[in-house]
């Protein structure tokens, strides 16, 4: 668990660094009309994760599961790679554009609580659970907050497309 500890706040420290230099109109404006700005990216990263802790926090609330042998060890790092698109469910779809101090304020909050409720829960209670997700399919716990860390380094790599044309 350590190790997914370390990747999630490896990869929000870069985001951080990437995002705090960039002037509010770069950081609210989208590169065309069909790609997301760096303010909708954030956005987008706060609805997943907490979409993720919710689903946790519900498959906590219930007895403990089993994911199946592809469900504890699917390779989680594939959802880094920008070479396959995929269109986000619309519950995570960003429909705001929040100012750059309260996108990071939210990015955060949900952060440090996915982080809580990993000590709380611990490695061994996480692989007791299950969550369905929309594109890996059923994954234990571990694997939900491994997912975290890889699709903010993809979102960090999006963010990176977005400098470079603006």
């Amino acid at each position: 668990m350590n190790k997914i500890i370390n990747r999630l706040d490896s990869v929000h420290q870069r985001v951080l660094e990437i995002v705090l230099p960039v002037d509010l109109d770069r950081f609210q404006r989208r590169p065309t009309e069909n790609e997301w700005s760096i303010a909708e990216i954030l956005d987008h990263l706060h609805l997943v994760e907490e979409r993720v802790i919710k689903e946790l926090e519900k498959a906590l609330a219930g007895e403990p599961q089993k994911a199946g042998l592809l469900g504890r060890i699917i390779p989680t790092s594939i959802v880094a790679s920008r070479l396959v698109r995929v269109s986000a469910p619309k519950a995570v779809v960003p429909t705001r554009h929040p100012e750059k101090h309260t996108a990071i304020e939210n990015l955060e909050s949900s952060r440090k609580r996915l982080k809580e409720l990993c000590a709380r829960e611990g490695q061994q209670r996480l692989r007791q659970i299950v969550m369905n997700h929309p594109f890996l399919g059923r994954i234990d716990g571990t694997a939900a907050v491994s997912f975290v860390s890889y699709h903010e380094l993809r979102h960090y790599k999006q963010i990176r497309e977005v400098l470079r044309k603006s």
